[in-house]
């Protein structure tokens, strides 16, 4: 197969199919995971995130490359979870700046896409480790290079840039020891290469992906097209813009019913319909064609398509009724907006000096969070990242001239930092990777500072808090020398796995021992909802008792994933 020239209706088909890749393996993905707590959530961020992306694309409707990639990439920036989404915003964000003023990629703008991609995401991360996706991105990226330099075949060279991911997902144990010594690959790295296998099979007219169609209905393999008819976004904007009122729809079962006059001929018919309309569009296989087109006679081409075989489906829409009913329905909007803002004007919106804005999962640690005055509590954290554009409408809800946003999980920092670039409002991320961390910064904050001075002063409070976590094993492995049985709990203290224990209890024991330290004052239990609450007063008391310069609180925070969130202070 061969493919010179990659047109708007080829990106999107290959996009929705590498979509459909990452989608189908998604728990694969998860289960990469190298620390073996129940939080296995990449596959599930970089879904959401690509799928946000598709939503948008499917949205323009274009035969302009570079505005189908600007609409995807938007789609995910917007949509971004978690480190691996935001990385993979990136990638296409990249991917779209390099082929912006592009209607269509020839095989130099299709490879200068994939290394914009590698760039932008190298560049968005301050710290980039080998081993992980962006390493999976540039080695296929530079897979391509090569190939280009014997051929201008797109899908030859779309086949290089999978064998290179591939081939650097099998290195990454060699270059991040963490994932060789727990025996995976990288996830974000598998999820990409899962995105780029969608992507090669669509250019080979492998797995062709339609949208809405009827259960039922047989699939139909593309024939001088790239395109179904549910990829087609009927959108009129006036009267103006339609010269054929009729967007007519038929399938034919090709040589049959009494009507047959004459063999199908793709090409001849092709030519014959589109001297009887516009926006045409005809796929078929052996025993189906399908047709699409505005025209002014829908009859005529039911009439045409009745010459090769029986009419099996017709739909036939007014596209001006359309456009008077959506005009009646825009002023009817109109007005009741303008009565609304009349209404909302006499109410004086006054903006709040600073709002703060925390992430975090459980209703008490929500309402913890609302005691120390924390402004809008965005529901997420292990397991449900909140997306980039969740930020951004938080954002918006709280009204603020000033706002400063605690991730309170290292998974969801990028997210937090991109709205910084798609907001007016000044806005200030204290980096908090935990719960504790985010009270923690709350006890520095001081509504007459600056946005900066604010943030210095939380990030520096940081360190005044060892922050620890009990949650279960969901598998057997050795991390570290130590060896960790399925259904065992765990303590981890500031990210590392420290011990592994059969017992609840005693395992919470040990790991508030682990966390105090000589001038250790404040320890706090916060109890989830897999926690037990009577046990974690048992073992304050206990504590409390042998040690009397120590105060601990405990605080029912129901909080998925953890029995218990710990800290010392």
């Amino acid at each position: 197969m061969e493919l010179k020239n990659l047109t708007a209706v080829d990106f999107r088909a290959m996009m929705i199919a590498g979509s459909k890749r990452l989608s189908e393996n998604v728990e694969l993905i998860n289960s990469l995971n190298v620390f073996p707590v129940p939080d296995g959530d990449t596959g599930t961020n970089m879904n959401m995130t690509f799928l946000s992306g598709i939503e948008r694309l499917k949205q323009e409707s274009t035969n302009h490359v570079g505005q189908a990639s600007e609409a995807l990439a938007k789609g995910l920036l917007m949509g971004a979870r978690g480190n691996s989404g935001v990385i993979l915003s990136q990638i296409f964000r990249g991917f779209s700046q390099s082929c912006k003023d592009k209607e269509s990629l020839n095989a130099q703008d299709f490879v200068d896409a994939f290394v914009g991609g590698v760039e932008a995401a190298y560049k968005a991360i301050m710290k980039p480790v080998e081993g992980t996706i962006l390493t999976v991105a540039r080695e296929a990226a530079v897979r391509g290079e090569k190939k280009l330099e014997r051929t201008d075949n797109i899908i030859e060279i779309m086949e290089s840039i999978v064998r290179g991911a591939s081939k650097a997902l099998d290195q990454t144990p060699e270059l991040l020891p963490v994932l060789k010594q727990v025996g995976v690959v990288d996830s974000g790295g598998k999820g990409l290469l899962c995105i780029y296998e969608g992507m090669l099979a669509s250019l080979k007219g492998e797995d062709t992906v339609e949208e809405n169609d009827d259960k039922g209905e047989k699939d139909i393999q593309i024939k001088h097209s790239h395109s179904m008819f549910d990829d087609i976004v009927e959108n009129p904007l006036s009267m103006d813009d339609i010269t054929y009122g009729y967007c007519t729809e038929i399938m034919v079962r090709i040589g049959e019913g009494p009507t047959v006059q004459k063999d199908f001929d793709y090409d001849s018919f092709r030519e014959l319909l589109n001297t009887k309309g516009d926006s045409l569009l005809v796929v078929n296989d052996e025993e189906l064609v399908k047709v699409h087109i505005h025209t002014e006679n829908p009859g005529e081409i039911m009439q045409l398509g009745q010459e090769f075989g029986e009419l099996i489906k017709i739909k036939v829409d007014n596209m001006r009724e359309q456009v008077r009913a959506l005009e009646a329905d825009e002023q009817a909007l109109q007005n009741q907006q303008n009565n609304a803002s009349q209404e909302a004007s006499s109410i004086p919106q006054v903006k709040q000096p600073y709002a703060i804005i925390a992430v975090a999962a459980g209703e008490g640690v929500a309402d913890l969070f609302r005691s120390i005055g924390i402004t809008e509590v965005l529901e997420g954290g292990q397991t449900m990242n909140p997306s980039t554009e969740d930020f951004v409408k938080a954002i918006e809800k709280v009204n603020a001239e000033k706002i400063i946003l605690l991730p309170n999980n290292k998974n969801i920092i990028m997210a937090a930092e991109q709205t910084i670039q798609l907001s007016d409002t000044p806005i200030a991320v204290v980096p908090t990777k935990t719960i504790p961390e985010g009270i923690a910064a709350m006890m520095a904050f001081n509504a007459d500072l600056s946005l900066e001075e604010n943030k210095e002063a939380m990030t520096a409070n940081l360190d005044s808090v060892v922050s620890g976590q009990i949650t279960y094993a969901i598998r057997d492995t050795e991390i570290n020398q130590l060896h960790i049985k399925k259904d065992e709990f765990m303590g981890i203290v500031a990210g590392d796995i420290i011990l592994s224990n059969p017992v609840l209890e005693d395992a919470l024991v040990a790991t508030l021992e682990e966390m105090m330290e000589d001038d250790s004052e404040i320890i706090t239990i916060i109890v989830g909802e897999d926690g037990d609450m009577e046990s974690a007063e048992k073992v304050a008391e206990e504590l409390m008792a042998n040690n009397d310069d120590i105060e601990v609180e405990v605080i029912e925070g129901n909080q998925p994933v953890y029995h218990y969130i710990l800290s010392a202070e």
